[in-house]
């Protein structure tokens, strides 16, 4: 494999996934059919796949001893060797750089913003990841980061129930990563990641218990608040309540029954029922807010 391709895989571009929350603002604040509003959010969601990119570089080129031990993370290019570490960190170096130069000419505050999620990043790759619920608490603030971004391209004011919503989803996703993990792994969890050690998996449902009613009761009131209501023009909202509810309870069998759950991207594209219910949700959210 070339070093291109070995760059390539290592970006990870089915992770890109995840940045798509920077078209949330744009599409609750009626804007998704804006050109001028569409294209700037489309430019974010561009600098946040270098940005990712960049981030899963340095993610692999710190972890590439504990991956070699992982059954699925060691044919990772850098874990297995086809890509070196010097080529690996010159690709992070130029894709950060880039994503950063690219966001300022945009918006400074975007900028600003992207460097905020690089630097949290860097410092989870470095410091948080070794720090129990502080490490998943660390990657949730990456998925805010990414809706205030998006916020900020397209001029809107962040509603406090959409950075909630996100925040507690990205916490139930992290939680039931890291029950994966510990499940797949068993005995050999804490050589692959140390953190791991300081989990179980009772306690990891336990937290996982808590986030779930708590995204819940969170998506509910939201769709109920007469405040939104009055904002998105629409009382019909709370009608996607029930894909919200089938989509957390299918992840929740895949992660306990399945054991599956190690990374949300591929569940939601390899799980069908998952992946037609969240289509569902998005043409139904789609519909009650533009063709009212």
């Amino acid at each position: 494999m070339t070093t291109a391709g070995a760059i390539a895989r290592s970006i990870r571009p089915v992770q890109w996934l995840k940045n798509i929350l920077v078209f949330a603002p744009l599409v609750f604040a009626h804007q998704a059919l804006e050109q001028h509003a569409l294209l700037r959010s489309l430019a974010v969601f561009s600098l946040f796949c270098l940005a990712s990119g960049a981030v899963y570089l340095v993610n692999d080129l710190l972890d590439r001893d504990s991956d070699r031990e992982h059954p699925v993370k060691c044919r990772r290019p850098i874990a297995s060797g086809e890509l070196s570490p010097a080529a690996a960190l010159a690709a992070a170096a130029l894709f950060g750089a880039g994503a950063l130069a690219a966001a300022a000419l945009l918006d400074r505050r975007v900028a600003f913003v992207l460097g905020m999620y690089l630097l949290v990043n860097l410092l989870y790759s470095r410091v948080l990841k070794h720090l129990v619920i502080l490490d998943v608490m660390t990657i949730a603030a990456g998925f805010v980061l990414r809706v205030v971004a998006g916020g900020i391209a397209v001029g809107v004011a962040l509603s406090s129930w959409l950075l909630l919503c996100t925040a507690l989803l990205a916490l139930f996703l992290g939680f039931g990563k890291r029950r994966h993990e510990l499940v797949l792994l068993e005995i050999n969890a804490s050589s692959h990641r140390p953190i791991l050690a300081q989990y179980s998996p009772y306690f990891l449902d336990q937290l996982i218990a808590v986030v779930t009613t708590s995204t819940l009761v969170t998506y509910a009131l939201y769709t109920m608040d007469p405040l939104v209501q009055r904002k998105l023009g629409t009382t019909f909202l709370p009608l996607t309540i029930p894909f919200v509810l089938y989509g957390i309870f299918r992840y929740l069998y895949l992660v306990h029954q399945k054991r599956e759950g190690g990374d949300p991207s591929q569940i939601v594209f390899s799980d069908r029922p998952l992946l037609v219910n969240v289509l569902l949700w998005a043409a139904t959210a789609f519909a009650i807010l533009y063709y009212r």
